[in-house]
């Protein structure tokens, strides 16, 4: 493994994870244009979110600072985006190992049947897994209880991919499909808990119509056009005190073009992403499903799903609007929360993303989706405030931006989660009692779901039923 990693060092990751990411689809028998081209656009598209995040990370550290001085909030962590996530995931010794022996366990747990989730067909969002054991790393400078970390989460999240399972393939109408990307499956839970607190209150009976809300949307749904605002709004309060001056007007519309910037061109590079790892993921699930069809099984038939990547479900109308109309509510909430630290930025425009599974388990109904994505997403701004410091300090270990230069950086998407953050806090604690704690809980939620997967998800669909139906 040290040898490895010097060589990691030596090449660099624009260099070595085209190599990984081509070696890993040569083991799969992916044909070889496909392993050459998923290879090199992954990291053509690492180096572009490098190029990115290193020249705006400055600039909103800046208007973090004018924001404090000029209003008073003492929001001194700043979101720079899920992009800074995975670079930290394929630097450290966690992840690339994770990379490598991670998908060899996801193959193995998904053919022995102890999952029904195959999730190597989303290669690329086992980043979601190595982050967390890379910022544990750093923390604990122990790479085996790291590792283990990211195994834990990995498993965590399958369970919970295989739990709303059903709900997704039907709502998104994917035959056999299912999302289990770590920043995202979380949300799982609060929809679950949630669900039937919000039709007692008779939220199942009011329903907001994306087809219209859409429509008077216009512009705002554009994702340049929301930086462009977020950018004005953050500038205008940072800015204040020197409206009275040119060079006050000139900060703030200088961010507000930056932000409307990154915010055009984050999923440009992002979408390069899907064009390495689409073609990948396609061959192994047309592969799987030709050797099912040998042994006479059924596309439809539910005991198997494929993870599929969470940007299948972004442009849905109920998922889409949903997550616009909490962006401005987000900012507000983090504004105004006692003892929070985090202003979220960059990743506002990720909220669709991180809705996709509530939706599902919803049905759809936005009034309920942005009641649960509220109290959730709310939860999420103390734990990014929480994760932020060791984060901020992963990102300079590994030299994606430099110690001296910024404040505490952490991302909404990925670090803002209320029960990740709490696995990650009891995990890098070292305590046997905690450690055995978490999980004997897992062992119950696995248990159970083996024993009641049928109900568990007769269950979910009465729930559904119940939500009024409204125009898709």
């Amino acid at each position: 493994m040290k040898v490895f990693m010097d060589v990691v060092t030596v090449l660099g990751h624009s260099v070595i994870i085209p190599i990984v990411i081509f070696m890993v689809a040569l083991a799969l028998r992916v044909r070889l244009k496909t392993a050459v081209m998923s290879g090199l656009l992954a990291g053509v598209a690492l180096t572009g979110f490098g190029w990115l995040i290193s020249a705006f990370t400055p600039e909103v550290t800046q208007v973090i600072h004018q924001l404090i001085a000029s209003t008073g909030l003492n929001l001194p962590v700043a979101d720079t985006g899920w992009q800074t996530a995975p670079l930290i995931a394929f630097k450290s010794p966690v992840g690339i190992s994770f990379f490598l022996i991670g998908l060899i366990v996801e193959v193995i747990l998904f053919f022995i049947g102890y999952t029904k989730v195959f999730f190597a067909t989303n290669l690329w969002q086992n980043w979601g897994f190595m982050v967390w054991g890379s910022v544990a790393y750093i923390v604990t400078n122990n790479f085996y209880l790291s590792f283990s970390l990211s195994l834990f989460l990995m498993m965590v999240a399958l369970l919970l991919a295989e739990i709303h399972a059903d709900r997704y393939a039907s709502y998104y109408r994917v035959p056999n499909g299912t999302t289990a990307s770590m920043h995202n499956i979380e949300n799982v839970v609060p929809a679950l808990l949630l669900d039937p607190l919000w039709n007692r209150l008779k939220l199942n009976r009011v329903a907001l119509t994306p087809k219209q809300l859409k429509e008077r949307l216009g512009l705002l749904g554009e994702s340049t056009i929301i930086g462009v605002l977020l950018g004005l709004i953050l500038g205008f309060l940072a800015n204040f005190s020197h409206l009275n001056q040119l060079s006050g007007w000139g900060k703030m519309l200088s961010f507000a073009v930056q932000l409307g910037t990154v915010m055009t061109i984050f999923p440009m590079i992002a979408k390069l992403f899907g064009q390495a790892f689409r073609p990948l993921t396609t061959e192994i699930a047309e592969r799987y499903q030709a050797k099912l069809a040998e042994k006479g099984h059924s596309n439809s038939v539910k005991t198997w799903f494929i993870a599929v990547d969470d940007g299948l479900g972004y442009g849905e109308s109920a998922t889409l609007i949903s997550g616009m109309i909490l962006m401005p509510i987000m900012l507000v909430v983090a504004m105004v929360l006692p003892g929070n630290k985090m202003l979220p930025i960059v990743d506002l425009i990720a909220l669709p993303f991180m809705l996709e599974s509530i939706v599902a388990i919803h049905n759809g109904n936005m009034t309920k989706v942005i009641a649960t994505g509220f109290v959730w997403f709310s939860a999420g701004l103390y734990a990014g405030s929480y994760m932020a410091p060791m984060y901020t300090l992963a990102l300079s270990h590994y030299g994606i931006v430099a110690a001296g230069s910024l404040t505490l950086v952490v991302s909404y998407n990925v670090m803002a989660r209320p029960l990740t953050a709490l696995i990650f806090a009891g995990w890098i604690s070292g305590n046997y009692f905690v450690l055995a704690s978490i999980v004997a809980i897992y062992l119950f939620a696995w248990v159970f779901l083996r024993l009641y997967r049928d109900q568990i998800w007769a269950y979910l669909k009465k729930m559904s039923d119940k939500n009024l139906m409204i125009e898709r």
